[in-house]
């Protein structure tokens, strides 16, 4: 069966749930002050023990840091008191005022991650809450935070009254907790050059073996393009669903009311996402075809669902652009403001992905029309080239997902036959495979934890670099923690050697499950990631209505990490052609500019330069609820140790 990757959703507050299209306006801007001017929904939270998001006016609990439903974080920019004096200072929706702290107390806020584990160990630590308008005096809370990186942890000190604080740059304070230590001293001690790297024998692939190379392939598109019902069509046509278990889905679909979904359902498994209709997490299921053993990503299509889309589809060799031909609903898709279109197609480009296949589905709505098909790709095609895209590494396919239409063989329709193309299985068979390599180091991102009992965890990703086996060590960053590979799983079925370019569940031991997370990465201990959160980055900015200013307040994306973000530093324009800088420190940047800037992070993430790793090098900067701008890391500027 499918596995989910991203948000996970309860059922407990559907019922609460409505239609939100009609509930809120997305929109907010940027003031000239770099503070955020949102929009407040016009119903106020009446019930206690609850935050209202400001960007889907959900109402979650307390100690939820982040939206249960698009992710948005609830302070996104707290200012740490560390040594640094370069902390950026960061924003955040519902921080109390200085009036607040006076008159109700000093409270302990718990602040708990959607992707941190439940049973994480809390270390307080104290923050301070800038005021949103003016530099004046701040006021100090005690905040439960679940981050550990560059701390030094001690159970008993909020008990003695004795203070908390956060190592230097240096590294050179003690660690207070024994496990900390044993992190340090492999850090310090082990770091070596990649170019010392010697791989073992195992690690490279015999292509003798006779078995199929993985095709890791990322279904993107509009919101209700037929991405979800393609995935399923292609796993029953494959043979990965059973009759009955195709039946099943039917039955269920049809006392919902919604027939047409049963295919939707193979991978929408949750209630939630069967009951709105809707695709929420990144969907992973696989099929063989003729040439591939593919790993399909159905990804969400909403636009709330965005950074869930990012962290899943990153992992892409591949896409699928969905698209709906039927009158209106490709143009909705392709406008500029609510469209999902352009904007997976972008994203989609910035992952490194080069081969696309534009599916054009529901041909079967416009009576298969020739010249409907040629008006989708022609205005379509423009736009891709725009992105990056080259036109013989676009395939244009026409299919009816519905009426099982050119999906794995040609169409039998009669009003189909001027179509002489290939299938869309041949199409994917046709794609060729990126370059694996896995004799450098060992690097995995982790898309996602999936289960833990004590002192195992099991963690998801795609491996990027070198390779691992059962009992292999591997150092997870940016906790610093040692464990044991005991076994691997690849397609739910166990393996015991995984290499670059594999989708694999790794079974790790010796490890507590408040150690790692979504957004850590799986690393040689001799060769660790690099943890930064600040970093020079090189950005094109996409359409946008409001310009970026020094001070704007950004979420930070990159691989499956998501922190809040501030732009400290407009460092140039630079001319697109070129590369070179055409004017130093702008006052601000506007849309379609190519520039320097610099970005201090809420919080560390594992990061390396673009040059050195592609995949810890790609970054992508959203506000507002959509994508500002797309680019690459050209410097870290601090290092934690």
């Amino acid at each position: 069966m499918p596995r989910k990757y991203g948000v996970s959703y309860d059922d407990d507050y559907a019922d609460d749930f409505d239609d939100y299209d009609d509930d809120y306006d997305y929109d907010y801007r940027v003031e000239g002050n770099g503070t955020a001017a949102e929009t407040m929904p016009k119903k106020e939270a009446s019930k206690t023990g609850v935050w209202r998001c400001p960007i889907c006016t959900y109402d979650n609990e307390d100690n939820m840091s982040a939206c249960d439903i698009c992710g948005v974080l609830r302070n996104p920019l707290v200012k740490v008191n560390a040594k640094n004096d370069d902390a950026a200072a960061l924003f955040n929706f519902d921080a109390p005022s200085p009036d607040d702290l006076v008159s109700n107390g000093l409270q302990s806020l718990k602040l708990k991650s959607k992707g941190k584990i439940s049973n994480e160990r809390d270390t307080n630590v104290t923050v301070e809450f800038e005021s949103a308008a003016e530099g004046k005096e701040s006021s100090s809370a005690s905040v439960t935070s679940d981050r550990s990186n560059g701390i030094n942890e001690n159970d008993s000190a909020s008990a003695s009254g004795k203070k908390l604080e956060f190592s230097d740059s240096s590294g050179d304070t003690k660690p207070l907790s024994s496990k900390i230590g044993k992190a340090d001293i492999i850090s310090k001690g082990k770091t070596a050059s990649f170019s010392q790297y010697t791989p073992e024998a195992w690690m490279i692939s015999d292509k003798a073996d006779g078995e199929l190379r993985q095709l890791n392939l990322a279904i993107v598109g509009h919101v209700d393009s037929g991405k979800s019902t393609l995935s399923g069509r292609l796993l029953h046509l494959s043979g990965r669903i059973s009759q009955k278990e195709m039946h099943k889905y039917e039955k269920e679909a049809k006392q919902q009311g919604k027939g047409s979904f049963a295919y939707a359902w193979a991978l929408d498994e949750s209630a939630e996402e069967r009951e709105r209709g809707i695709t929420m997490t990144v969907g992973v299921a696989f099929f063989t075809s003729n040439k591939y053993h593919v790993v399909l990503l159905d990804s969400p299509g909403h636009r709330d669902f965005v950074p869930n889309m990012i962290s899943g589809a990153t992992q892409a060799d591949a896409a699928i652009l969905v698209v709906d031909a039927s009158i209106g609903s490709f143009e909705a898709g392709i406008d500029a403001t609510k469209g999902q279109t352009k904007e997976h197609a972008q994203l989609i480009r910035s992952f490194g992905v080069d081969q696309i296949i534009v599916a054009v589905n529901k041909m079967d709505v416009v009576e298969y029309s020739k010249q409907r098909f040629d008006f989708v790709k022609q205005k379509l095609g423009t736009f891709l080239r725009s992105c990056g895209f080259k036109e013989s590494s676009i395939s244009w396919v026409p299919v009816s997902v519905m009426e099982n239409q050119n999906l794995v063989a040609n169409p039998s329709d009669a009003r189909f036959s001027w179509f002489k193309g290939p299938s869309l299985l041949d199409a994917i068979d046709s794609f060729q495979l990126p370059a694996r390599d896995s004799a450098k180091p060992l690097l995995m991102p982790i898309c996602d934890v999936k289960s833990q009992s004590q002192n195992q965890v099991s963690v998801c990703g795609k491996l990027e670099n070198g390779a691992i086996r059962t009992g292999s060590k591997v150092l997870i960053m940016p906790s610093k923690e040692i464990a044991t590979a005991r076994s691997l799983e690849r397609d739910s079925k166990p393996c015991s050697i995984a290499r670059a370019g594999d989708n694999v569940t790794v079974n790790l031991q010796n490890i507590e499950g408040n150690r790692v997370s979504a957004g850590s990465v799986l690393c040689h201990p001799d060769y660790p990631a690099q943890v930064a959160s600040q970093l020079e980055l090189k950005i094109v900015v996409l359409d946008i209505s409001s310009p970026i200013l020094i001070g704007s307040q950004l979420e930070f994306h990159i691989h499956h990490a998501k922190e809040a973000a501030k732009v400290v530093k407009i460092l140039s324009l630079l001319d697109p052609k070129t590369g070179k800088a055409t004017k130093k420190s702008p006052r601000c940047l506007l849309a379609k500019q190519n520039a320097m800037v610099e970005v201090a992070l809420e919080g560390p993430v594992c990061v390396e330069e673009y040059n050195s790793c592609r995949a810890l090098g790609r970054v992508f900067l959203r506000a507002s609820g959509g994508t500002i701008a797309l680019g690459i890391v050209t410097r870290i500027v601090n290092t934690q140790k």
